[in-house]
């Protein structure tokens, strides 16, 4: 095999192959019940298979328009609108994306400068950081602390200086599944007023919000949606994590700078699926549905795991369970999901790998986006442990 004739001095030296594909490798290569992962183990429902093969049979294969097809981001800016009380222009400030790690890189790409400051709260979702960090930004990282990973403004206020150029928010928050409260968004509304201060909220998760708790979107807030750029994903919502196609809504005088990269880093997006995404939206049942059927799961993945060695740890939304060892073993928990993997047959993911320093709570995620039988065989080996 050929190899590069030049030493390559690479712009990422901290980042390798992520957790995730790791974990999946391993649980394939040991024929585990891969909970590691975060996608679901079922399918969207066949109204939406049908509705992507007829515009295929119409015709509707060339490229799209670079913000996305007008049908669906009408069909997006209704959904806000009627969700969170603000109007997006259809045309100047809803962009469909090639999934949400696409839109979250590109809003990174347009905003953020060399030598500016962009703040994110650990643990973190492992894609913000390279992102910054290939923009020559830098990466300021506020923890949340276990059990409860709620944010410390105070600590906010005094990490914000005249070089805070971004504050990445993410909530529902993948890994903790913690859910951001109003008082929340009020006191990040408080903290970045009067400043140039861009927001990019993560809200991949918007629709999975349990016991009742309404979501606290960045669009909700009159004050933090003219500052922040709004980033959802139809892979979690419908079920269709492989498709990759996300969407990113704020004012204008923002889309405007994210569509100047994202026309070309990407373009645009798979044509007959926005099409048929925008008849799928058309019910509005199928996302209002979504809290109480993942909460079902969780409520029977937290029974079945009743009297396990496991400590599960709260899960507000998403459609993860973190969950402390400290009862089972004292070893790091790369090396006990890893043993978990092999000697149970149930993949997990450690949750330092969500920390630049790769602290180390022994703490674990399970992903519960699984069918109960899945779920059901999962839980009788780790009742084993």
């Amino acid at each position: 095999m050929p190899s590069f004739p030049a030493p390559i001095e690479t712009r990422l030296p901290g980042v390798g192959t992520t957790i995730f594909t790791v974990m999946s490798r391993l649980a394939q290569e040991c024929g585990a019940i891969n909970l590691s992962q975060g996608f679901p183990d079922f399918n969207a429902e066949d109204v939406l298979f049908e509705r992507v093969a007829h515009w295929m049979r119409s015709g509707h294969n060339q490229y799209a328009p670079m913000g996305g097809v007008l049908p669906l981001r009408e069909a997006i800016a209704r959904k806000v609108a009627a969700l969170y009380g603000t109007a997006y222009d259809p045309e100047s400030e809803v962009t469909v994306t090639a999934g949400a790690t696409q839109a979250l890189f590109t809003a990174i790409a347009a905003l953020v400068r060399a030598g500016d400051e962009v703040i994110v709260f650990e643990p973190v979702y492992d894609s913000y950081a390279p992102a910054v960090e290939l923009q020559g930004g830098r990466v300021v990282r506020l923890q949340l602390a276990a059990p409860d990973y709620r944010p410390d403004w105070a600590a906010v206020a005094a990490a914000i200086t005249s070089r805070t150029r971004m504050i990445m928010v993410n909530s529902p928050h993948n890994p903790t599944a913690t859910v951001w409260s109003a008082e929340d968004m009020a006191r990040l509304a408080a903290l970045t007023r009067n400043t140039g201060i861009v927001v990019v909220s993560d809200e991949v998760y918007e629709h999975i919000v349990f016991d009742g708790a309404r979501h606290e979107s960045c669009a909700r807030h009159p004050e933090l949606a003219t500052r922040s750029l709004v980033v959802s994903s139809f892979g979690k919502t419908y079920h269709i994590t492989g498709w990759k196609v996300g969407y990113v809504v704020g004012p204008r005088e923002l889309m405007a700078e994210f569509r100047k990269v994202h026309q070309f880093n990407v373009f645009t997006v798979n044509t007959p699926v926005q099409y048929a995404l925008a008849d799928y939206m058309a019910d509005h049942s199928r996302h209002e549905r979504l809290a109480a059927f993942y909460q079902a799961k969780r409520d029977f993945f937290r029974a079945a795991l009743a009297g396990s060695r496991f400590e599960l740890l709260p899960s507000g939304g998403t459609y993860f369970q973190l969950a402390r060892y400290h009862r089972i073993s004292d070893e790091g928990d790369t090396a006990f999901v890893e043993r978990l993997t092999r000697e149970t047959g149930v993949a997990a993911i450690p949750v330092s790998a969500f920390f630049a320093d790769g602290r180390d709570e022994h703490v674990i995620r399970f992903c519960f986006a699984k069918v109960e039988s899945t779920l059901a065989a999962a839980c009788e080996r780790l009742q084993k442990v």
